[in-house]
């Protein structure tokens, strides 16, 4: 199964086939920051790659225009940035940085769970 380390926390994340990073961190009970639940229009999930760039499955057209059209000029130029709600995993040793990533806590809005 696919596996993501999320940097700075040092927490792994198993990733199912055909699930987001973003989804996988919902799943398992943590909080990854977003406004439109996968819907690639917020840019809140944006992640950067620090390592294991091949484990990572490449961006579709969908994913590339949303960073290419919404997301600040600073950080749409750098290739190893990604949305974490479209981003995908191939296989073992993906890094990731996402500061304010964490276990979610009994009135956190940003799980699954609790939206309708």
């Amino acid at each position: 199964m696919p596996r993501v380390t999320i940097q700075p926390s040092g927490i792994e994340l198993d990733v199912d086939p055909g699930e987001s990073v973003a989804e996988a961190a919902w799943r398992q009970g943590y909080v990854w920051p977003t406004r439109c639940w996968g819907q690639a229009d917020c840019m809140s999930c944006f992640t950067r790659i620090v390592d294991g760039e091949l484990a990572a499955v490449p961006a579709e057209e969908f994913e590339l225009d949303a960073i290419r059209f919404r997301m600040n000029p600073r950080l749409r130029s750098n290739a190893l940035i990604r949305l974490a709600c479209q981003l995908k995993v191939a296989g073992r040793g993906l890094v990731l940085d996402k500061p304010g990533f964490r276990r979610a806590e009994a009135d956190d809005s940003n799980m699954t769970s609790e939206r309708a």
